[in-house]
């Protein structure tokens, strides 16, 4: 079976890549550097011919520090021309990677995300979206240059890309399921915990400061808004068992 990844060199596109492979398919990376744009649907047409499934990782730059409007003219844009020229490749299964609590937190970023999901529920391909805590890796994506390493005060109950990977082709090449159950980690984490380990791990002494987000985001941020409403499938390693296996690069420590 041939399976095209939207966004397939991206951090998690090149794991869902490579997941496509040990499952014995076909995968079809579409990605600027392979000459297709989502955006302007420049080279899609050609590069999902033949393709049976879809599975869409990308994402836009700059992620969760966006705001709205760039977050929902990227989603919708991407979202509309993917949907279109899988129509025109008779393509059976539409997977979208999401965010739990996506629907719950106003966060501009998500606000580009709940419009995806809606273009792909009313897109005419059978669908499936599937929404998943945040990754071991983000704690390393909250590093930056400086003195200070600024945390928001967030509990997660984070999962291994690597197995958010696996979920989602194994979605891919079953039948649709619309709204998939939520895919979370074994064990809920606070963000700025997390973080701190990540950097004694790296032998950082750099001091992380905890930031609560004003309002009603900091407010669902903080008190759990991010968790799984109910039950779902859990991934197996947890952050400590990521930290030994992937945590000790030193870039952005």
């Amino acid at each position: 079976m041939r399976i095209a990844v939207a966004g397939g060199t991206g951090c998690v596109g090149r794991l869902v890549t490579d997941a496509v492979r040990a499952a014995g398919h076909e995968p079809a990376v579409l990605a600027r550097s392979r000459g297709v744009d989502l955006v302007t649907g420049a080279g899609l047409d050609a590069a999902l011919a033949g393709a049976e499934r879809v599975i869409d990782v990308s994402n836009v730059s700059g992620g969760v520090a966006i705001g709205a409007a760039r977050s929902t003219a990227f989603f919708e844009a991407a979202t509309a021309n993917l949907l279109r020229a899988g129509r025109q490749a008779g393509v059976a299964h539409h997977v979208v990677l999401s965010i739990v609590g996506s629907d719950r937190v106003g966060l501009g970023y998500y606000r580009g995300k709940r419009r995806q999901e809606a273009l792909v529920a009313e897109g005419g391909v059978p669908f499936s979206v599937l929404r998943t805590t945040q990754f071991h890796e983000f704690a390393a994506q909250t590093l930056r240059r400086g003195p200070l390493v600024l945390v928001p005060r967030m509990l997660s109950r984070p999962v291994a890309a690597a197995e958010v990977a696996d979920a989602l082709v194994r979605l891919a090449v079953g039948t649709p399921a619309g709204l998939a159950p939520e895919f979370a980690g074994p064990e809920e984490r606070q963000m700025v915990a997390m973080v701190r380990q990540l950097l004694r791990a790296r032998g950082s002494r750099r001091p992380v400061l905890p930031v609560r987000l004003p309002g009603a985001v900091g407010e669902g941020l903080a008190g759990g808004a991010l968790l799984p409403a109910g039950p779902g499938p859990r991934g197996r390693q947890n952050f400590d068992e990521w930290l030994a296996e992937h945590g000790t690069g030193r870039t952005g420590a």
